[in-house]
């Protein structure tokens, strides 16, 4: 079968790649450059706890020393702590863009699936019923033949307006100043939010301003801009950065080593469709977002994740529509109520003074809600669920309630492989195969071989090998608001399907059945049916 053409050499396209190929799906990845990111520190991405264990789990760099762990967070107003954070293991990283693509392209260097083709523009699409042609242009310009194109080139995606693809929604929501430099601060590896620093007086100027550290000493600050087309020049860029500097040290300007600049706008999109026939879009060309500390690139890399084990299963055992259409209808769903979500807040964080200046606690709601975008939680930040999922399974009689929401990311607990060894849950994530987790307390004191056969095991391990999709039996000893014998089942991207009170065979099969869409059958059993 003919590999998959993604276009797009981003954080996005080559996730997907990677993520492909751990599933024994070939890829072609289109690659519109030479095959090499430009280093920008002022051009950095913050990964959440989620999006981080994909990096580490596709690329095996640990991304907590690539870039830069948070130690904490803290919020000011004017010269007052509004909020402080601390963090463990879960704390956001800050990485420069250039290393995380460099990472990806370090891991795909050796991969036998993927191949990039450099200097490779795309000019055209043809659709069949049986595949998807590709023609780029350049000096390796030729035709491509595919299974299926995902488009991951972009804010202004060429595969999006060859497919016709109406992109709606704001620009300009907010614009940003940016100065990525060396220097020491009063505070070690803690990000900072200050907003109306008292350095600056009122009006729309006085705005805010965010310090994320980087490794080796770097920082990258941003200042909010008034609403405008205002030029940034670097006198003004060099003015802030010393006013910020001195205001933070209560004195005149520590040194500080200048290390890239820029001004990064802001804008809110949301694509009409994200499917249409054997093309789809992910990342950049399929949303835009970003105010109030949001970061976009945890939405494509989610993307990514959703879409990767659908399209492998698609491209194993033949078209699947249900399943492929539940891409667009998860994916788009959680983009639009986070996009939903900053509009709302927008006019309340940025609307200026008036009466909401004298409200009693509107600083520390405002702040709260800034926080939310900025650490990757509540409706700004947090993974979304896939509750109304077109894959949820219905009327399961056995189906009980645990801490995680159904269609949410499971915890990602210790658990034993099937091989007796103790991992990480997250760490068997993205193989293309189920998960089945038995809450079993008191298992982890015992050797494998002594309650693998006791009990209840022998009944699950026959009820997960007859399943309609290969799945792994994994043991924890207790998993958050899990009884015991409890029994989880759980999508390749993380995602909790339902959570049964003991061993159900009928339910589990009828969850796992509905999580791939229905009845899967092969293109030959397809082909044959319709004659």
């Amino acid at each position: 079968m003919d590999p998959v053409i993604i276009v797009g050499a981003g954080p996005v396209g080559l996730t997907l790649a990677l993520a492909l190929a751990r599933q024994e799906v070939p890829s072609v990845v289109l690659d519109e450059g030479p095959g090499k990111d430009e280093a920008r520190l002022a051009r950095t991405v913050v990964l959440r706890e989620d999006s981080a264990a994909l990096m580490e789990r596709l690329t095996g760099l640990p991304v907590g020393q690539a870039g830069c762990r948070w130690a904490g967070w803290r919020s000011m107003r004017r010269k007052q702590v509004m909020r402080e954070v601390s963090f463990d293991d879960s704390a956001p990283v800050h990485i420069a863009q250039h290393v995380l693509t460099g990472a990806l392209r370090a891991a795909l260097a050796g991969e036998r699936l993927v191949r990039i083709a450099v200097n490779s523009r795309l000019d055209g699409i043809e659709q069949e019923p049986s595949g998807v042609t590709a023609r780029t242009r350049g000096p390796e310009g030729t035709w491509w033949r595919g299974s299926y194109l995902v488009g991951c080139d972009g804010p202004r995606s060429t595969v999006r307006k060859l497919q016709d693809i109406r992109f709606p929604g704001r620009t300009a929501v907010e614009r940003y100043a940016v100065a990525a430099l060396r220097s020491e601060l009063p505070w070690s590896e803690e990000a900072l939010l200050h907003r109306v620093p008292p350095w600056r007086t009122s009006g729309p100027s006085a705005g805010e301003v965010t310090a994320r550290p980087l490794p080796d000493g770097a920082w990258r600050l941003d200042w909010l801009l008034p609403p405008g087309k205002d030029l940034v020049t670097p006198e003004l860029l060099v003015t802030r950065v010393r006013e910020t500097l001195a205001g933070w040290t209560d004195g005149s300007t520590p040194p500080y080593e200048l290390l890239d600049t820029g001004v990064h706008t802001v804008h809110h999109r949301l694509a009409r469709r994200w499917r249409a026939g054997r093309v789809l879009l992910a990342g950049d060309a399929a949303h835009l977002l970003g105010a109030l500390g949001t970061h976009g690139l945890d939405e494509g890399l989610r993307d990514a994740d959703n879409l990767a084990w659908k399209l492998a299963l698609a491209w194993h055992h033949g078209p699947h529509e249900a399943l492929l259409d539940s891409y667009q209808t998860e994916r788009r769903a959680v983009v639009a109520a986070r996009l939903r979500a900053a509009d709302q807040a927008l006019p309340l964080l940025r609307g200026g003074g008036g009466l909401r200046s004298y409200v009693p606690g509107s600083a520390r709601g405002h702040d709260a809600l800034l926080a939310e975008g900025h650490l990757g939680r509540g409706a700004l930040g947090a993974p979304g669920a896939y509750a109304d999922s077109p894959l949820a399974p219905r009327h399961l009689e056995g189906e009980v309630a645990v801490d995680t929401p159904v269609g949410a990311p499971v915890a990602d607990v210790r658990v034993t492989a099937e091989d007796g060894s103790f991992v990480q849950l997250r760490e068997r994530l993205g193989r293309g195969a189920l998960l089945v987790l038995l809450i079993a307390p008191g298992t982890g004191v015992w050797d494998r071989k002594h309650w693998v056969t006791a009990g209840i095991m022998p009944r699950l391990a026959a009820a997960v090998a007859a399943l309609p999709h290969p799945a792994e039996l994994l043991v924890a000893e207790s998993y958050p608001g899990a009884a015991a014998h409890t029994v989880l089942l759980i999508r390749p991207d993380g995602h909790l399907v339902t959570a049964l009170g003991g061993v159900r065979p009928a339910d589990l099969y009828a969850a796992a059945e509905a999580t791939l869409g229905g009845t899967v059958t092969s293109e030959a059993e397809a082909t044959a049916g319709s004659r």
